[in-house]
C-alpha cells in the first residue's frame, strides 16, 4: 500500500513531548485518496476527479459559493482589528479573508506539487492536479471567519459571558453540560461550521461544499467538551455544536479523518490541509495586522525595517528606500515577509507529512518555523501598540456592551406568555419563533442570527433598543 508508515525515517513518527496520543495506538494513516474528496452533501452518486469538468471544478465551485454568500460579505464590516474605523488603510474581516484565502492558494498549490510527486497514483489514476490542493485550501481559507460576530474576539467573549455570567445563566439548569457549555464558550469555528452547512426551509444542506473543503475548514474537529483535554493544537477550542453532531461526524467519516478521544467524546485528527489554512491565517495576521499598526501611526515605520528585515534574506535597501510613500514601503517589505513564511510553511508540512497524516503532529505549522522567534517579537509589538491600544480597548467594550443588551433583549423574549415589549423586539430582530424547536437550537439561533450581523447593524439595533435612534 502507497501510504505504509516506512520504518527507515530518519526522523520516526513521535508524540509531541507532553502531548498525549488519544487514538489507538497502532498508527492508521489517513489516505489522501478520501481526503480530497469532492462528495456534497445529499449526493447519491460518487463524484470522480478524474470526470470532473477541468472548466468548472468542484473544489473551484465552492470558492465561488462562499464568496456570493450573504454570510461572507458581512465580513465587510466587522472588526478586524480595529472596530467601525473609518481609516481606509484598515483590514476588515473581509479584506483579510481575501488576503488569507491567496496566501492559502500558494501554500496549497506548492504542497499539491510536492504531494504529487510524493504519491504520483492520485495523479495518474485519479486525475489530481496541484491545483486541486490549492483550491480546497484557498475556498476553506476565504470561510475561516464566516462564523465570528460582530467585534471579533471580543464578541465571542459577550456572548459566552452573557450564558456564563449573566441573564442567560438562567437557562442552565434545562440543557445539557454540553449544550451549555456550547453557549458559555461560543467559538467562532463551530458557527461557521453551522453557517456553511445548515439547511433551511427551501435550501438543504446550507452552501453543499465538499466534504474536502468542510474538512480543511474544520480547525478544531472535537465537541466542547472536553475542555482541551490536551495539548494538541486540534484539543485548543471546538468545532461544531451539538445540534451539528450527525453531520459533522458524516463528513469526518468520509475523509477518513483518524478518531480521538476518549469513549464517548467525539474528537478526531486534523485534516491535513487545516495545517495550511491556519498558516496562512498565522502569515496573514502576524504581517498584516503589524502593517495596520504602522499605517495608523501606532507602531513606529522604524519598526518594520527594524523586524520585518529579519524574515526576508535579501532585501534590496537602494529599492526599499527610493519608494516615496510609507504605505508602499511597509508593503514591500511585508510582501517579502509573507514569500519568506508560505515556503517555509511548505517545507515544514512536508517535513512531516507522515505525521500529519497519522494526526500526531500536534502544533502550528509556524511553531515550527525557524522564525519562530522573530514572528513571536513582530506579534508582541503588535498586542502591546494595537490590540491594546486605547482605540481597540475602548471600542470592544462598546461592542460587548452591544452585544450583551442584543442578548438580553432577544433571550427575554422566549416566555410562553410575551408581553407587548417582547413582540416588539421579535419585529425588531425581523424574527418568527418556531413553535417545534427545543430551547438549546432557539438559544443558538439567536447566537447565530446576532453572529451574521455586521458591527454596524448591531450597533444600529442596540441603539433602537435603547431608544437613541428612532429613525429607522
Amino acid at each position: 500500500m502507497v501510504f505504509a508508515l516506512s520504518r527507515k525515517r530518519n526522523t520516526p513518527n513521535k508524540i509531541e513531548k507532553g502531548v498525549s496520543c488519544p487514538f489507538n495506538k497502532r498508527y492508521r494513516m489517513m489516505q489522501w485518496e478520501k481526503l480530497l474528496s469532492l462528495k456534497r452533501q445529499g449526493d447519491t452518486n460518487k463524484r470522480l476527479r478524474i470526470e470532473q469538468d477541468e472548466t468548472r471544478l468542484g473544489f473551484e465551485v465552492d470558492y465561488d459559493r462562499i464568496i456570493f454568500s450573504s454570510a461572507f460579505r458581512s465580513l465587510q464590516d466587522k472588526t478586524q482589528v480595529i472596530p467601525l474605523s473609518k481609516t481606509d488603510f484598515v483590514h476588515t474581516r473581509l479584506t483579510h479573508s481575501l488576503e488569507v484565502a491567496v496566501v492559502g492558494r500558494s501554500l496549497g498549490r506548492q504542497v499539491g506539487k510536492r504531494v504529487l510527486e510524493k504519491y504520483p497514483h492520485l495523479a495518474a489514476s485519479q486525475g489530481y492536479k496541484m491545483n486541486d490542493f490549492g483550491a480546497i485550501v484557498a475556498a476553506a481559507a476565504l470561510a475561516h471567519d464566516i462564523g465570528n460576530p460582530p467585534f471579533g474576539h471580543s464578541g465571542e467573549k459577550s456572548i459566552g459571558e452573557f450564558f456564563k455570567t449573566g441573564d442567560g445563566k438562567r437557562f442552565k439548569e434545562q440543557l445539557s453540560d454540553k449544550e451549555y457549555q456550547d453557549l458559555c464558550t461560543f467559538e467562532g469555528n463551530a458557527n461557521g461550521f453551522k453557517i456553511l452547512t445548515e439547511s433551511t426551509p427551501g435550501v438543504t444542506g446550507g452552501l453543499r461544499l465538499s466534504y474536502a473543503t468542510l474538512g480543511a475548514f474544520m480547525k478544531y474537529p472535537k465537541e466542547s467538551l472536553p475542555v482541551q483535554p490536551t495539548r494538541h493544537i486540534a484539543d485548543k477550542k471546538y468545532g461544531f455544536f451539538q445540534s451539528d453532531t450527525s453531520f459533522f461526524k458524516e463528513v469526518a467519516d468520509e475523509l477518513g479523518l483518524i478518531k480521538r478521544g476518549n469513549q464517548g467524546d467525539i474528537s478526531y485528527a486534523r485534516h491535513p490541509l487545516t495545517f495550511l489554512v491556519e498558516a496562512a491565517d498565522d502569515i496573514c495576521y502576524t504581517i498584516i495586522d503589524f502593517e495596520d499598526g504602522i499605517n495608523l501611526g501606532l507602531i513606529p515605520e522604524e519598526y518594520a525595517l527594524e523586524y520585518m528585515v529579519k524574515l526576508v534574506p535579501h532585501i534590496n535597501r537602494e529599492k526599499y528606500a527610493a519608494i516615496r510613500d510609507k504605505a508602499s514601503r511597509v508593503g514591500y517589505l511585508r510582501a517579502l515577509a509573507i514569500g519568506t513564511l508560505i515556503n517555509e510553511a511548505v517545507e515544514t508540512f512536508m517535513k512531516y507529512e507522515e505525521d500529519i497524516l497519522n494526526g500526531i503532529f500536534a502544533k502550528a505549522l509556524l511553531e515550527k518555523s525557524s522564525y519562530e522567534a522573530q514572528i513571536d517579537d513582530i506579534i508582541k509589538i503588535s498586542i502591546s501598540n494595537v490590540y491594546q491600544s486605547q482605540e481597540v480597548i475602548s471600542k470592544e467594550i462598546a461592542g460587548y456592551q452591544i452585544l450583551s443588551t442584543l442578548l438580553e433583549a432577544r433571550c427575554k423574549a422566549i416566555t410562553q406568555s410575551p408581553t407587548h415589549y417582547d413582540k416588539l423586539v421579535l419585529k425588531l430582530f425581523d424574527y418568527e419563533r418556531d413553535e417545534s424547536m427545543d430551547l438549546y437550537g432557539e438559544l443558538l439561533q439567536i447566537c447565530n442570527k446576532i453572529s451574521v450581523m455586521t458591527d454596524s447593524k448591531s450597533l444600529r439595533i442596540f441603539q433602537k433598543l435603547k431608544g437613541l435612534n428612532i429613525n429607522g
